[in-house]
């Protein structure tokens, strides 16, 4: 069976939700890598719709999961059903919705609160060590769950920006990054990379990062493979374990196994009979 990566989208669009650069990037490498994608997304109203042409506020409220669905096509899951026990890592792209969708930070910067859900899983694979990526402006989300409690180690571009000088102050070690730079905290096994947030970033080296960021966390995720089934036991979950035989020494003379009847070849001769008053030998 398939690695399975759960992937979180927060709508579609660079400047209100999931940037689709990112996230298309990230679903080709997870496929390439041999892993199946489980997206999901908050299935709820995204207040804000922004005219990425102009950059201004418009439109009606649309719901999140089914701009998410834009990206990835169905299914989407609400995030509330997306459970760490079904997941073997974790990847979460970048763009605005980060901030706006998935947390508040757009608008308590260093004092935000993440999803509730998003915590939850964080701090669930944090403790089952199994690997989580962050891309762009989704790392905050890593530094203010995992910071506090790891010190993760993230990246959020270059160094002395906004998002930096407050990834620190919720308690991560934030290192600085070009474009196609990935840093690895090891010991948390989370995995970031700045994306677009670098000024001037281009696709081509946006996608090199992507690609081994998403391949590092695919090979750090733990294998799924089922167990080989035995005829006759089942579904093969879990094969039957044959009890041990008990030493010769420890059976009653009752259940000492019986020798079988020595068969005798006709090429062999029959042992001679033994002349009287022989004792037989013991």
């Amino acid at each position: 069976m398939a690695k399975r990566v759960g992937v979180i989208l927060s709508g579609c669009g660079r400047r209100d939700g999931s940037d689709p650069a990112e996230v298309l990037l990230a679903l080709l490498v997870i496929e390439r890598a041999g892993a199946v994608a489980v997206c999901a997304a908050p299935d709820g109203d995204q207040a804000v719709i922004v005219d990425h042409l102009g950059g201004a506020a418009t439109g009606a409220p649309r719901n999140i999961r089914s701009e998410a669905a834009r990206l990835a096509g169905a299914p989407i899951l609400p995030l509330t059903a997306l459970d760490a026990g079904a997941i073997d890592a974790l990847l979460i792209p970048g763009g605005e919705g980060a901030g706006t969708l998935l947390s508040n930070y757009a608008d308590k910067h260093e004092l935000c609160q993440v999803d509730p859900e998003i915590a939850r899983l964080l701090r669930a694979l944090l403790a089952a060590h199994r690997p989580m990526g962050f891309l762009g402006l989704s790392a905050l989300l890593a530094a203010r769950v995992l910071g506090p409690v790891a010190g993760v180690r993230v990246t959020l571009g270059p160094r002395g920006t906004p998002a930096s000088k407050h990834a620190a102050i919720m308690g991560a070690d934030v290192r600085p990054s070009t474009v196609d730079d990935v840093i690895a905290d090891q010991k948390a096994r989370v995995y970031t990379s700045p994306g677009f947030l670098v000024e001037g970033a281009h696709l081509a080296g946006v996608a090199r990062a992507i690609d081994r960021l998403v391949r590092a966390v695919v090979a750090g995720a733990r294998d799924r493979a089922p167990s080989p089934i035995v005829p006759g036991t089942g579904d093969g979950r879990s094969p039957p374990v044959a009890p041990k035989p008990e030493p010769a020494a420890s059976r009653a003379p009752s259940q000492a196994p019986a020798a079988p009847p020595r068969q005798v070849s006709e090429i062999e001769p029959r042992r001679r009979p033994r002349p009287p008053g022989r004792p037989e030998r013991r």
